[in-house]
């Protein structure tokens, strides 16, 4: 079993990188320049202790120094170094293994896809180490409001983006004020729970589980899913054991993104 992320920071403490991260976290939260003594109180230290720290970020290019106040603010390196790979890119490699993992633990198929031009795009899938399983091609395109997928994405909308999105899709303009009322509610109910189960809309004999990765205040969002043939779902693992390993995929691939 793997070791948990906070004994692993306990017992490999490294304590002038942690100064820095604390350092480059604070500033990031901070909209205007702080200088040396206001950087050191916010994180309880004395500001002989992070001189050393902040002449090396100054000096690497992390942060820039004000000529006149002597106040530091955070460079565009970290933007550029995140950036130096597509934000997709960076999502597909992080869930490559939590995926393999999903898969082989439950015997079926799964895929990550993302929100992409008003649709639910898939852009990676395991294969099920079993036999017989259901396999979606990467690249195919999907409505956002008909997926088990597009819904949990949208649930994590703002709710003005979120209303501009279903305003564009034919199966939700066709619904009567009173199932657009419920439909909405339900969105609430998934953006609270993470995740979210249905029988297909579009396959049928078809059982979507998918749950939420990512943050709406990033903009990285995702959705991780299986499809399992609803009539072998009790075969070997039920609704209520997929998604607790969907939840459980989600959060690596959270925390192997830097979201926690």
């Amino acid at each position: 079993m793997n070791q948990p992320l906070m004994d692993k920071t306990k017992k490999y403490s490294a304590p002038a990188l942690d100064k820095g991260l604390d350092i480059i976290e604070y500033l990031s939260a901070e909209s205007a320049a702080r200088s040396q003594t206001e950087i050191a109180a916010a994180l309880a230290r004395s500001p002989s202790e992070i001189y050393r720290i902040l002449v090396n970020l100054e000096a690497r290019g992390y942060l820039n120094r004000d000529e006149v106040s002597g106040k530091y603010r955070l460079s565009l390196k970290l933007y550029a170094l995140a950036h130096t790979h597509s934000p997709i890119e960076q999502l597909t490699n992080a869930a490559r293994i939590p995926l393999q993992e999903l898969a082989e633990s439950i015997g079926q198929a799964c895929h990550l896809s993302v929100p992409h031009n008003g649709q639910l795009m898939v852009v990676s899938q395991v294969k099920s180490p079993d036999p017989v399983s259901l396999s979606i091609s990467e690249g195919t395109l999907f409505p956002l409001f008909t997926t088990t997928s597009g819904r949990v994405l949208l649930a994590n909308y703002e709710a003005e983006e979120q209303e501009r999105l279903l305003l564009m899709d034919a199966r939700f303009n066709q619904l009567t004020v009173k199932e657009k009322d419920i439909a909405k509610q339900q969105l609430n109910e998934i953006q609270q729970q993470g995740h979210h189960s249905a029988a297909s809309e579009i396959t049928i004999g078809v059982t979507d589980c998918a749950a939420f990765v990512g943050t709406a205040a990033s903009g990285l969002m995702a959705a991780v899913a299986v499809s399992s043939l609803t009539t072998s779902l009790g075969q070997s693992h039920d609704q209520a054991t997929i998604l607790q390993a969907l939840t459980h995929t989600a959060a690596k691939i959270n925390q192997r993104i830097g979201i926690e």
